[in-house]
């Protein structure tokens, strides 16, 4: 079966926000992005469950906020998420413009933006099904993964979500 690469291969370079995750560094298209936040600075009315870590108010928009620490570890609990159930005060949320609407999502910690060219990115060997990711850059000795975020928020957990 051949399948075809998401990698783009032409063009002018784009710009990624980088994020952490589990140790590894991955890229979203900055167009997507509203505003880089902490989480301590949202006012949350709702805080429990695994993967959707609550809704919160940003700017008079009610959001889901997604906590993306807990899907990027392995064997977490149900109600503790991937730091022991303990939410540092400097946690990083981006808020995303999605289509579906605006996505509150937790990472470790926001790395910076990067310019890729798209000579630069690489098929990820083995994830042909995962539709959601675009590539690996290779840029300065870093490895980032791209990633489509509409496509990666459109999936369907494979664990149900407890109520936010």
């Amino acid at each position: 079966m051949h399948t075809t690469s998401r990698a783009p291969r032409s063009g002018a370079p784009r710009d990624y926000l980088s994020f952490m995750l589990d140790g590894q560094e991955y890229g979203l298209d900055c167009a997507r992005v509203q505003e880089l936040k902490l989480l301590k600075s949202l006012e949350r009315f709702a805080e429990d469950g695994d993967i959707i870590g609550g809704v919160a108010l940003s700017h008079g928009v009610i959001l889901p906020v997604i906590d993306m620490r807990t899907t990027a570890t392995q064997g977490v609990h149900a109600g503790v998420n991937a730091h022991g159930g303990v939410v540092h005060p400097d946690t990083d949320v981006i808020i995303l413009r999605l289509s579906s609407g605006l996505v509150g999502m937790v990472v470790e910690g926001v790395t910076g933006i990067v310019h890729v060219r798209p000579e630069a990115v690489q098929t990820v060997p083995g994830e042909a099904g995962a539709s959601y990711l675009i590539g690996i850059a290779r840029i300065d000795g870093r490895c980032v993964v791209l990633i489509d975020i509409d496509g990666l928020m459109s999936l369907s957990p494979r664990r149900p979500l407890r109520a936010a």
